[in-house]
C-alpha cells in the first residue's frame, strides 16, 4: 500500500528544491539564504530535506502502474 501523503510531501519539497536552483541558476539568488541565512542550521535542515526527498522520489521509478494491455 503506498502513502500518497508522504509522495505528495515527498514531491512538493522537492520542486521548492528545484524552484531554488532555478533561482540561483538564472538569477543568482538563493532563496533559501536569503530567507533563513546563510547556512544557519534551518537552512542546512531545509537542504537535507530536498536532497532526503530527492533520493525517495527515485523509489518512484520501481512503482510506476504502466499497463501492459494495448
Amino acid at each position: 500500500m503506498r502513502n500518497k501523503a508522504l509522495d505528495y510531501t515527498a514531491l512538493t519539497i522537492a520542486i521548492v528544491g528545484a524552484v531554488n536552483w532555478g533561482l540561483v541558476g538564472f538569477f543568482d539568488f538563493n532563496l533559501v539564504s536569503f530567507i533563513f541565512g546563510s547556512m544557519t542550521w534551518v537552512s542546512r535542515i531545509l537542504y537535507a530535506l530536498v536532497g532526503i526527498c530527492g533520493l525517495y522520489l527515485f523509489t518512484f521509478y520501481g512503482r510506476s502502474e504502466v499497463s501492459t494491455e494495448r
